[in-house]
């Protein structure tokens, strides 16, 4: 009976360490972060821009993302449409499909999946890049020469997909709509200027806006999450796949966090 009590109450506070455990690693984790952001817009204020790196980061987010963001954002307009229309036919008023489709995309779809798809192709590329040049010692070589590698490797990628960001998910969300529009017009046989003036009358400049203005704040995190875990990356190749995967993981976390609290913000206006 001891015996029985004592196990658990050994199993007990095994828990307890890992949770406490936890816990501790969030905190150095977000430490951690809160510190590289600071120096980072220290750096961006203090210090030359690196506008060359900065334009050839833009190039490596931007452009060759567009093809993904917008491949999702198309994809995401035709589901929603095909989704909405059988729900709305029940109550005969799958005319009105554009009026969510088009509240859905520019609030909530657009923002979080264009930042998602950031955050899998640029955010893991760039953790893998820094990565690499941390377990070669190429930072350390960087520092050596008696340049500043946050202003070297951070500010530019940082920059680029904060910037870039907002403008992917501009662009995702007109050819979200488009494709909602291509199933609409199909399927209840609307035409596509009515389905286009729903969209109009329907979705505010702030619906829009507050899906733009959310993208900021996730490219930054994107930027600042990688380029951090990056920094950090010890063991080799397998700590850089490691790096790679938790830089992944965290910005998405962080994408769908953040994104909860800038929504009940934005709804305060």
């Amino acid at each position: 009976m001891a015996e029985s009590a004592s196990m658990r109450v050994t199993g007990l506070g095994q828990v307890f360490a890992k949770a406490g455990g936890g816990f501790l690693y969030l905190m150095d984790y977000l430490g951690g972060v809160a510190k590289l952001a600071a120096v980072f817009f220290k750096t961006l204020v203090r210090k030359s821009f690196p506008l060359g790196e900065t334009v050839k980061q833009f190039e490596e987010v931007g452009i060759k993302s567009a093809s993904l963001t917008n491949l999702i954002a198309l994809f995401t307009g035709l589901v929603l449409a095909v989704q909405f229309i059988v729900g709305l036919k029940r109550f005969g008023l799958q005319l009105y499909t554009g009026q969510i489709i088009g509240i859905a995309i520019t609030r909530e779809l657009g923002p979080v999946l264009t930042s998602l798809m950031i955050a899998a192709r640029v955010g893991a590329g760039i953790t893998a890049e820094l990565g690499s040049m941390k377990v070669t010692e190429q930072v350390s070589a960087v520092e050596a020469m008696g340049a500043n590698p946050i202003q070297k490797l951070v500010v530019p990628r940082v920059v680029a997909t904060t910037l870039c960001a907002p403008i992917l998910t501009v662009v995702a969300d007109f050819i979200g709509i488009i494709g909602g529009m291509i199933i609409t017009t199909a399927d209840t046989g609307v035409g596509a200027r009515y389905y286009l003036n729903q969209i109009t009358t329907t979705v505010q400049m702030i619906d829009f806006g507050s899906g733009i203005a959310k993208t900021f704040f996730f490219g930054f995190f994107i930027g600042i999450i990688a380029c951090y875990q990056g920094l950090v990356t010890t063991g080799g190749t397998e700590g850089v796949g490691r790096s790679t995967t938790l830089s992944v993981v965290y910005s998405s976390i962080c994408i769908f966090i953040s994104d909860f609290f800038l929504t009940k913000l934005f709804l305060l206006f």
